[in-house]
């Protein structure tokens, strides 16, 4: 192929080469337990403490424990696919890494491209929730401050979110390990919080309420909207979605597998890790397990402690919460311990999207896709120079302007990135069944068909306005390609990786598929 061919793919013994560079050598200090507390810490966000009671209240009912086994099921097959390419290719940049060694430097570019929307965009939406979530806080003990002030038009100045990225930054860039550590602790509470929400809560509960299981549909309501605000399915189909029934279920389990998003982030510390063919699936795996259990348990309890009518969104658009079930039956106390919670969960959450960001973009600046000096590390073996520029990014984007509007594009974001990593883990069997596999996806290619199906039919119950922006941010991206990336390129300019190595065994395994 030339070399200035838009399908060039780097190999996989240049890409793990290139990480024993001096200047961009990243420091291997983490562990499987690290990378399961980083899965955790991403995942139990926000949505455990606000989006299990809506969602039961709105579209599904106690059916919706089921509804998180269904998306927990989505992810999982993802999972299985990111494991095996993650434990193949333990180099930093995730999706951006795996589709340069399959797809070509223009597929990893887009998906690098999409991953700022995953990451970037995701940090500066969670921590403006971080902020509102700082001043409910506040006001349960006693101080009446304000976190966000507007400035008129879609500006406005929120110090907490900025106090927060700032924090946040001087961590990742004082080492991995360290934000490992505060993670841990952090990840502690907001664990803590959510099983006590689940041994509390049992005591409240009414076997009556869950009957029915699965309510009687009802067409429209919650579930449905009208012109380029509802699901793609429904603007192609013309079908307007219910709230209920086995279909209320389906329909749920589109919209809470969002709570899973981030677990991929693991994958991203692979060239990290001291033992990533067995620490990085582990980890993967391992955190995916952990919130999956803990997300049906809220949901049987929450479910079970109010009838569900009782947790649909108000007509002023009072959305229910954890804290909402255990108002119903007395526990206003709780409404205080469940918040301290989600302020935990958040902060987590921005810290490892953040580091996710870092690493992918210091994967895309190593091949020269953007600016190579951007790749060096510091004296803590950590991209520090890419972490500041990241950080100094959200603060902006989080300090000054509404995010709220771009939460979606993370989840369109997010889907996209788990279709390429599902086919690259088919194409590099056929390409490359000689390579070393820490981790195998079993029944190639049934499951990876089946993770790429899961996640079309996620995204199409995404908003066609979501489609819309996402098109354009794309759009945005190959212009970028065509202007800078292709023609600074690392491979492009000298050709590496460009020729089909030798074949390569490691750890003493068996070639083959």
């Amino acid at each position: 192929m030339p070399g200035n061919g838009l399908w060039r793919t780097k190999s996989i013994e240049q890409s793990i080469a290139d990480t024993d560079e001096p200047d961009t050598k990243l420091r291997k200090d983490l562990t499987a337990w690290d990378l399961t507390v980083f899965g955790v810490a991403v995942v139990i966000g926000a949505g455990i403490f606000t989006l299990t009671a809506s969602t039961a209240g709105n579209i599904a009912g106690p059916s919706v424990s089921l509804s998180f086994v269904l998306a927990a099921i989505a992810c999982a097959l993802a999972a299985l696919c990111y494991a095996e390419f993650a434990s193949t290719v333990p180099v930093a940049g995730s999706a951006y890494t795996f589709s340069y060694a399959t797809f070509g430097e223009f597929a990893a570019w887009i998906i690098g491209w999409d991953l700022v929307l995953e990451f970037a965009v995701g940090s500066a939406a969670v921590a403006k929730g971080w902020s509102a979530y700082l001043q409910t806080t506040l006001g349960l003990l006693g101080i009446d401050v304000k976190t966000a002030y507007k400035l008129g038009g879609p500006f406005q100045f929120d110090w907490g979110a900025i106090l927060l990225v700032g924090v946040l930054t001087v961590l990742l860039v004082l080492g991995t390990k360290l934000s490992s550590r505060v993670s841990a602790v952090i990840t502690a509470i907001k664990v803590a919080v959510v099983l006590l929400v689940i041994v509390l809560g049992i005591g409240y509960i009414n076997a009556d309420n869950y009957s029915p299981f699965i309510p009687p549909a009802a067409e429209g309501g919650a579930a449905a909207h009208t012109g380029i605000e509802q699901s793609l399915f429904s603007l192609l189909t013309g079908y307007s979605g219910s709230t209920y029934g086995v279909l209320g279920m389906l329909a749920a389990a589109s919209i809470v597998f969002f709570a899973f998003i981030g677990f991929d982030v693991v994958a991203t510390t692979a060239e990290e890790t001291k033992n990533p063919q067995k620490a990085v699936p582990r980890g993967i795996l391992g955190s995916l397990a952990i919130v999956t259990v803990l997300y049906v348990a809220v949901t049987l309890v929450i479910t079970g402690m109010v009838p569900y009518e009782k947790l649909k969104t108000q007509p002023d658009g009072t959305r229910a919460t954890l804290a909402s079930a255990f108002a119903d039956n007395g526990v206003d106390w709780a409404a205080t311990v469940i918040s301290v919670g989600a302020l935990a969960g958040l902060t987590t959450v921005v810290m490892v999207l953040m580091l996710g960001q870092s690493r992918v973009l210091f994967a895309m600046s190593r091949d020269g896709l953007l600016p190579r000096g951007l790749a060096k590390t510091g004296n803590h073996g950590t991209p520090t120079r890419i972490t500041v520029i990241i950080g100094v990014l959200v603060a902006a984007v989080a300090g000054f302007w509404d995010a709220g509007t771009l939460e979606e594009m993370v989840n369109v974001g997010t889907l996209f990135a788990f279709i390429l990593v599902s086919a690259g883990v088919w194409v590099l069997r056929r390409t490359r069944p000689d390579l070393s596999r820490g981790f195998r996806v079993p029944l190639v290619p049934l499951v990876p068909i089946l993770a790429i199906l899961a996640c079309l039919w996620l995204m199409l119950n995404l908003t066609a306005l979501t489609w819309v922006r996402f098109l354009i941010w794309m759009a945005l991206g190959v212009v970028v390609y065509f202007v800078y990336s292709r023609r600074n390129s690392v491979l492009g300019r000298t050709g590496e990786g460009k020729v089909e190595p030798e074949p390569v065994i490691k750890h003493g395994e068996e070639p083959g598929l």
